[in-house]
């Protein structure tokens, strides 16, 4: 058995096992070795068979025998039967739907076995137990011997729970898993960590480490284990972000002069004065400018914190310089944006900003191509072929290019592109920003932008290639959000104050957990938690003089950016969405959000949502409605009530729910081990500084082959990366 080995070549699995795995993400033995416990769980007190009382959990020391797999007659179920026997009776066991024991565990195996006691007094009967064979010698003519300073019962009564999927069973694991560590295949793997570095955190090594997060003695042993992988994993994402960050840096960007006092003139342009943290984003942002290599940063702010004018004063700078070498001309700058509907509001905005320039400003969607300013109608945009507009990015006609994902498509080039500025694109790595440079030309600097509020330990893990800037204040004039718990009994009250807003000429957001009730006959009508079942309740019995809308995550992109277009538009008065409103809305006119469920939520995202209604000087009202009143629940969202600091928000949120609750595992890649490691920022910094030590001696980490592979297999989990 090798550690690259497929699981399938050692192991006699069927094909809904094989499914199973694949969901779960395992192909090798060393995935395998790889997959974690979830938790773990303690053994009962050790007692004989005469003395099991039902519903006690017990740990039993004897043998098994005459295991048989059978399906049972009515419910086709597998089962696995078979009996225990110690020295003073035996009892019966039964696992259901794991028809590999009986092959698993030999006749007459001495076992240790723990579980919980089930059936009735003078019948009892164990099912699923957690069983681990025995050494031979462990029985005495017979008999196992029970007195306390017994090996036997001085053994490890930890007993490890694994993650599972539909087919596969954390039992299967834990004797797969015996069989791995017999085959001794652990000698045979290579620690990523260098031994230095593992010297200096007293980590454990690689093979001590396994044995002791699968085979724990002691509960000490596993959180040793376990605070190693959580390291080895963050600092294989920090070696991949440093490394990133020194392939950046090594590039040769388009030089930007004047930028200090073009972007002064831009911002006495307009009517809005900066805050002071907008212009301490303008100034890093302009000292970038002035390096030799490419900007790589992370502008973060609230919704409503004024990214965009930060963005255009960078935008200004770059769009009044002239490229290397010309007497004209200008710089390009293109700007992402994650739905149509938000790429066509910006495109208008920086029509707003830069009208007075003799630039040329573009939109490319999926929908259409538009330019500003139209030869036929001065001040106008008009709508103009895709191929003429890619003609004019090619040549430099197009000085600024607003769009979405059709910005980094192939047919997309830039004579002179020197700034790409990407909104909410929250893991757009460097092969994405590479996508966007012109081949042959200068690196372009890059700003992405997210209103997502980040914890600092994962911006520093997540976000480790860039440098990071934090608009942590509102400008003048955005009214402060109300936010209220509502309990069942003042549901009817919410709805009349929404219908006051509405008939004000405001519009409202309704958000609900799931698109659908899995038994929709069962939806009760003051909870319903369904968006489509929510919206025809809303339309037909709450709201019938409003328009209803819904949009939820199944809608076709054209149909949900058709939807989107008519709140914009006023067509809809109430929008009632999933959570596919976080971000890529912006409708100045709404005012009111509802959301059902609340606790369902973490409290970054419920943050997000109801960033939808800071959009304008109109107060805005927040009503979070939870189906359940749970302490840990009800203290989150009156956490929500009491505060609109969303970086506090996100930081509350990681201490009580976790970075996988709180962003989602597949958002990130991240393993939950990995998440975890997220609350401790100390192991953060340790990781983050030994990455960019080994970075800075050997790039391509030469010395260190199994690291390097460690990196790749990371580097293919992060987002596709």
């Amino acid at each position: 058995m090798r550690p690259e080995d497929e699981i399938i070549k050692h192991f006699r699995i069927t094909p809904m096992q094989v499914s199973a795995l694949k969901r779960l993400g395992l192909v090798t033995i060393e995935d395998l070795l790889r997959h974690f416990p979830a938790r773990y769980e303690t053994g009962g007190a050790s007692v004989r068979v005469s003395a099991l009382t039902v519903g006690s959990k017990v740990t039993l020391f004897g043998t098994l025998s005459k295991l048989k797999a059978k399906k049972l007659w009515k419910s086709r179920r597998n089962i696995t039967e078979g009996w225990f026997e110690d020295a003073s009776g035996k009892v019966k066991v039964m696992w259901f739907n794991q028809p590999y024991i009986a092959s698993y565990i030999p006749e007459g195996s001495a076992v240790k076995m723990t579980g919980t006691v089930g059936g009735k007094e003078g019948r009892p009967y164990i099912a699923n137990p957690e069983a681990e064979i025995l050494p031979p010698g462990a029985v005495t003519s017979g008999l196992f011997e029970t007195a306390r300073s017994s090996k036997l019962e001085a053994s490890s009564s930890i007993f490890p729970v694994y993650p599972e999927s539909r087919g596969i069973t954390s039992l299967w694991f834990y004797h797969a898993l015996e069989r791995v560590f017999a085959s001794n295949v652990i000698t045979q793997m290579n620690d990523p960590i260098p031994e230095d570095v593992r010297a200096r955190y007293s980590l454990p090594d690689l093979a001590t480490s396994l044995i002791a997060i699968h085979k724990p003695e002691k509960e000490t042993h596993a959180e040793a284990a376990r605070k190693r992988f959580a390291f080895e994993e963050i600092f294989a994402i920090q070696i991949a972000r440093a490394r990133e960050r020194a392939e950046n840096d090594a590039q040769v960007s388009f030089p930007i002069k004047n930028s200090d006092e073009l972007a002064r003139k831009f911002l006495g342009s307009v009517d809005l004065s900066p805050t002071n943290a907008q212009q301490r984003a303008i100034n890093e942002i302009l000292a970038d400018f002035e390096k030799s290599h490419p900007m790589a940063r992370l502008l973060e702010g609230d919704v409503g914190s004024g990214k965009t004018l930060v963005a255009a004063a960078a935008a200004y700078a770059v769009v009044n310089s002239r490229p290397p070498g010309r007497e004209s001309g200008t710089l390009q700058v293109a700007y992402m944006a994650p739905t149509e509907i938000l790429a066509t509001q910006h495109f208008q905005s920086f029509i707003e900003y830069f009208s007075h320039l003799p630039i040329n400003i573009a939109l490319i969607t999926g929908s259409g191509c538009k330019k500003f300013p139209s030869k036929v109608a001065r001040g106008k945009a008009t709508d103009i072929s895709r191929a003429q507009l890619l003609k004019w990015v090619a040549s430099g006609e197009i000085a600024m290019l607003v769009g979405t994902h059709a910005l980094i498509q192939k047919s997309v080039k830039f004579q002179h592109l020197a700034l790409a500025i990407v909104d909410e694109q929250h893991r757009f790595g460097t092969r994405q920003r590479r996508a966007l440079a012109y081949k042959g030309d200068a690196a372009p600097h890059f700003l992405s932008m997210t209103a997502t509020p980040i914890p600092r330990t994962l911006a520093l893990t997540m976000y480790g290639d860039l440098d990071i800037s934090v608009l942590d204040e509102l400008p003048p004039g955005r009214a402060k959000v109300k936010t209220v718990i509502v309990t069942k009994e003042k549901r009817a009250e919410v709805y009349e104050s929404v219908r006051r807003e509405l008939a004000t000429g405001r519009q409202a957001f309704v958000i609900c957990p799931r698109i659908e009730e899995p038994d929709p006959a069962k939806i009760n009508a003051l909870q319903a938690k369904s968006a489509k079942a929510e919206a025809k309740r809303l339309q037909k019995d709450v709201f019938p003089e409003f328009h209803v809308g819904l949009l939820h995550g199944s809608v076709k992109p054209a149909e949900k950016d058709e939807v989107m277009r008519r709140f914009a538009a006023h067509e809809i008065d109430i929008l009632v969405a999933t959570s596919v409103v976080e971000v890529g809305i912006n409708v100045p006119n709404a005012t009111v959000m509802m959301i059902e469920g609340a606790e369902r939520f973490g409290l970054a995202q419920l943050h997000q949502l109801r960033g939808r209604i800071m959009r304008s000087s109109h107060q805005p009202h927040c009503f979070l409605l939870p189906e359940t009143k749970g302490e840990m629940s009800m203290k989150r969202l009156r956490a929500m009530e009491s505060s609109s600091d969303g970086f506090k928000l996100a930081e509350a949120d990681l201490e009580t729910r976790g970075a996988g609750d709180l962003f989602g595992r597949q958002q990130w890649g991240v393993s939950d081990l990995g998440m975890e490691a997220l609350k401790n920022v100390k192991l953060i910094q340790a990781a983050r500084t030994e990455a960019q030590k080994i970075i800075g001696e050997d790039p391509f980490l030469s010395k260190y082959p199994a690291l390097a592979q460690r990196v790749a297999s990371a580097g293919t989990q992060l987002h596709g990366e």
